[in-house]
């Protein structure tokens, strides 16, 4: 008589989308985006393909309802006494701290930047600038120009990652490319000369978090510089 393969039993609670997606972010983390896929989700989730396409039509909507659940959690994780500045570094340095956990919602970001998880960044970010002051004309760049420098860093830094897992494998890596620097022409490359040596060991986030300061260092001027008149709107893009 035969006998019938060996099966995963089944659940018996309801399985929601919330579920789904933390099963998703979980699968993501630990193999990327190929590890992804709906059999292996209804093995993990021990249920049937139809139920999951019940809450989510496809891979692409899945993807994106976990990239959203993580931002999500970034931008609402905001001290309600923080201040618009404090408000701004602590979103910032949360965007960065989770592409660099998940690198794929960086990935995601950059592929479809329309996702939910935009409009939350961008709702963060302009809200505490114009908590801070930021006249309207000066809003739409201010934050454009903000979100850019996040996402534009907190990607690198995640990719950075990838190639060196291991702290050390990345100080060596830095260090030789320090050497390389160091060889150079120093009459074509003086400045390169100088900061060669700080290369192999700086901080990655004190220096993203550097340029967030730049970045609400210069808003700040350009609305002291609106408001006092001298300043000037602008150019609006071709």
């Amino acid at each position: 008589m035969a006998t019938r393969p060996h099966q995963a039993p089944r659940r018996t609670d309801a399985l929601s989308k919330e579920r789904i997606v933390e099963a998703a972010i979980e699968m993501l983390d630990a193999g990327g985006e190929k590890a992804l896929t709906f059999r292996a989700l209804t093995a993990r989730l021990s249920t049937g393909s139809g139920a999951i396409y019940w809450h989510v039509a496809n891979k692409d909507e899945l993807l994106a309802a976990a990239t959203d659940d993580v931002i999500a959690r970034v931008v609402t994780d905001v001290a309600g006494d923080a201040g618009p500045r404090e408000a701004i570094r602590s979103i910032a340095l949360g965007v960065f701290d989770a592409i660099d956990a998940h690198p794929w919602v960086g990935a995601q970001l950059s592929r479809a930047p329309w996702l939910a998880a935009m409009p939350q960044i961008f709702e963060g970010f302009g809200s505490q600038l114009e908590a801070l002051g930021v006249p309207e004309q000066l809003l739409f760049e201010s934050t454009s120009a903000l979100v850019n420098h996040v996402l534009g860093v907190a990607g690198q830094n995640a990719a950075n990652g990838r190639l060196f897992v291991h702290e050390p494998d990345r100080v060596a890596f830095l260090g030789t490319v320090a050497e390389q620097w160091a060889q150079l022409d120093p009459e074509r490359f003086p400045f390169v000369h100088r900061v060669a040596a700080q290369l192999p060991e700086h901080d990655d986030r004190e220096q993203f978090l550097a340029g967030v300061d730049f970045f609400l260092t210069g808003i700040e001027a350009a609305r002291q510089g609106l408001s006092s008149g001298s300043g000037r709107t602008p150019a609006s893009p071709a």
